[in-house]
């Protein structure tokens, strides 16, 4: 009897021959991502260097590449709303919740710095902060935590101090689908769309009832009804990355003063106060009754 043929596994994949691999006169990946400039552009500052360095310096400039993209599509999701495009408008606000959950992942590899490795280099990080990504405060300025003395932070940043700037006078995400549903004919109050969009956002006790409404009634048109729900996941998504935020500093530093001058954890605690869409969540109290 023949015996079946063997197949040896092989360690070597043969490179097809349709496979490009001169690029001298066209575009490589490379290329197209500018990696050169990419992965040059990590300078540890501990001298002699620290391994754990580079992790510090990753984590913080992967985390800059997301939020520059969560702005890239609220501001979409914005300009969407403003056309009643609400499909598309969710489609990137979709985006954005992913983004946020691979953010807050994220601090599980921070997590592995200890407490005495951050401690070796921490003293060359100078005052340098989180605190002053402008990338974040432009995300929250969107969303509606508006505070206009954070600007002072980036007044040696012009172009920085100029985004926002913008994004300060100009209405957040929730002014835009507020504006949304008054098109669609629910009776949002003057006074909240004609607010100065400059100030951050208060609590309206007169939108609980209209928000009910579109909870509890069956002929709600179901993207309304889901862009509520993105907007709730979009601040839950928020709050656990600032938790986790809290937690991955005080397992590292405990409660040091932060390098920026903050108190550290106890100022973190404080944003979890912070809220950006607070009638949608005290609506939740409202339904059924």
């Amino acid at each position: 009897m023949e015996k079946p043929a063997v197949h040896s596994p092989q360690s070597v994949r043969q490179i097809e021959d349709t496979v490009r691999t001169n690029f001298r006169h066209a575009m490589s990946y490379g290329g197209y991502l500018d990696l050169d400039s990419l992965l040059s552009s990590q300078h540890p500052l501990s001298q002699p260097e620290h391994h754990d360095e580079l992790l510090f310096i990753i984590q913080h400039q992967t985390s800059e590449l997301w939020l520059k993209l969560v702005l890239h599509e609220l501001l979409e999701a914005r300009r969407l709303f403003d056309t009643d495009n609400l499909g598309k408008a969710l489609k990137c606000i979709a985006r954005v919740k992913a983004i946020q959950r691979t953010m807050t992942e994220q601090w599980s590899v921070l997590g592995t710095l200890t407490p005495r490795e951050y401690a070796q280099f921490r003293g060359f990080l100078g005052s340098s902060s989180g605190f002053q990504s402008y990338q974040y405060r432009g995300v929250e300025f969107l969303l509606g935590n508006k505070n206009r003395g954070m600007l002072r932070v980036f007044e040696s940043e012009p172009e920085a101090h100029a985004l926002l700037s913008t994004l300060l006078e100009e209405p957040t995400l929730y002014d835009a689908f507020l504006a949304v549903l008054a098109r669609a004919g629910y009776d949002i109050p003057a006074v909240i769309l004609e607010r100065d969009k400059s100030e951050p956002w208060t609590f309206h006790q007169d939108l609980v009832p209209i928000f009910q409404q579109i909870y509890e009634s069956d002929d709600t048109p179901w993207g309304l009804y889901e862009a509520c729900e993105d907007l709730v996941d979009i601040e839950d998504n928020f709050q656990a990355w600032r938790f986790r935020h809290l937690r991955t500093v005080q397992r590292t530093i405990g409660f040091k003063v932060g390098t920026g001058g903050s108190s550290g954890v106890d100022f973190l605690k404080r944003a979890l106060d912070l809220t950006f869409f607070p009638e949608l969540y005290a609506v939740r109290t409202e339904i059924g009754n």
